[in-house]
């Protein structure tokens, strides 16, 4: 194999490796926010990984875009669906798993949708951003009111329906790179789709078969790190394997000073007010000895982490007057990433001496990442496409199907009841 395949299917692992960390941190977070940094973690390293200089100029809206995209799928719901794939029945388990996917896939969609866009946008064909959300909005809100209102289709009752919501903005995304020969863009969309959906999916399978086999580990998190794995390889293979513009211009420093903002301190913020804050640090940490001075300390690092990370990596943006080389977006990636593993290990108890085995792990990841990140030097190469093959496309679809069919046959041969499992089918 050639030292550049080589470092071609290297990118591609490291894209996946870092998203399924960051995707497993957000494990102790959830939803929107958590997302959102997942997956500029995600975009980040794509970007890094590269090596193409003119993306470089533009990484924090390429990374926003990303953030936003991932961070859309947290309002949907899925605690009841991952109870149906533990389900000791084969419809309900197959329903479960099957919905998994779909809901993983919306993840993905959005995800590799919005970074795609921001990928081919330029000033010859530029993205119409504001018509974009417009139409999402709208689809959205039509499907919503379509499937769930008018036609009382439910995936998870008693919960809150919003896959239909992020369905309906998705088609409307699709819709529109379709009309306007975003082709590229559409093909990184689908095939992450099937990633993550396939992940997420995969991911509640290995969940099941730990807790037969009652391997003393946090399960749930194994399944968050399959959807960020499998979709962080998806969404870095297809863009890798896409054609995209020759050079693109430079974002303007107010969209990178804005995209940076976001990214470095509302969406860690919103972290810190949800999780981390005093009142969260107590209930988190339980009744323990001194609980509120050791939450009031948990508390105090966590927001000195974020603080922190903001204040040098908007430093650095300001001294480098917004132009990026690989070794200053190494450094926003380390600190984007490592910033979310430290203020995991806060909000879990750490400074109550209590580390997780699952914590660990995100550190070996982190240490593999880095080291490996710097082994890959050469741009990436190889056959490029402008359209997605929708044969093959439909053939991979079919084949995750039919995968997901088997693997939830093998889940309730193997099981009796478990914990946390829920009938969406009444079975006699």
């Amino acid at each position: 194999m050639s030292i550049q395949k080589t470092q071609f299917y290297l990118t591609i692992l490291m894209v996946a490796m870092s998203l399924a960390t960051a995707w497993a941190v957000r494990g102790q977070f959830g939803h929107e926010q958590g997302a959102a940094w997942a997956g500029g973690v995600g975009a980040l390293a794509l970007v890094l990984l590269s090596r193409r200089t003119d993306w470089y100029q533009r990484v924090f809206t390429i990374t926003l875009a990303s953030a936003i995209g991932w961070g859309m799928g947290g309002i949907i719901s899925y605690g009841r669906v991952v109870g149906y794939g533990r389900s000791n029945d084969f419809p309900n388990a197959f329903y479960g798993l099957l919905m998994l996917f779909v809901i993983g896939g919306l993840f993905g969609l959005m995800g590799g949708g919005l970074t795609g866009l921001s990928l081919e946008s330029t000033k010859q064909k530029k993205v119409n951003w504001a018509a974009l959300i417009a139409e999402m909005v709208a689809g959205g809100l039509i499907f919503y009111a379509f499937f769930v209102l008018q036609l009382e289709i439910l995936m998870t009752p008693p919960r809150a329906e919003n896959w239909a919501f992020i369905l309906g903005a998705g088609v409307a995304m699709i819709w529109y790179m379709a009309r306007n020969e975003y082709y590229s863009s559409l093909r990184v969309a689908l095939y992450t789709m099937l990633g993550s959906g396939f992940g997420f999916a995969f991911g509640n399978f290995l969940q099941i078969l730990g807790n037969v086999l009652n391997i003393q580990f946090n399960m749930w998190n194994v399944m968050e790190y399959s959807i960020g794995f499998w979709g962080g390889l998806a969404m870095a293979w297809s863009v890798l394997t896409s054609q995209w513009p020759g050079v693109v211009s430079a974002s303007k420093k107010w969209e990178s000073r804005t995209s940076f903002w976001l990214l470095f301190a509302l969406f860690p913020l919103v972290v810190f007010r949800e999780s981390l804050s005093l009142e969260q640090m107590i209930d988190r940490l339980g009744d323990i000895a001194n609980v509120n001075t050791l939450a009031l300390f948990s508390s105090i690092f966590a927001i000195a982490f974020i603080v922190g990370a903001i204040i040098y990596v908007h430093w650095q943006n300001e001294k480098s007057n917004f132009q990026f080389t690989e070794k200053n977006i190494f450094t926003i990636f380390a600190i984007y990433l490592t910033t979310y593993v430290a203020v995991s290990f806060i909000s879990t108890g750490a400074l109550t001496g209590k580390i997780m085995s699952n914590h660990i792990l995100y550190v070996v990841n982190l240490l593999v990442i880095f080291y490996f990140q710097r082994k890959i030097t050469l741009p990436v190469g190889g056959e490029l496409h402008l359209k997605i093959n929708v044969g093959k496309w439909a053939g991979l679809l079919i084949i995750i199907i039919l995968f997901i069919a088997i693997i939830a046959l093998v889940a309730v041969n193997i099981h009796g009841e478990l914990g946390g499992a829920h009938m969406r089918f009444p079975i006699d």
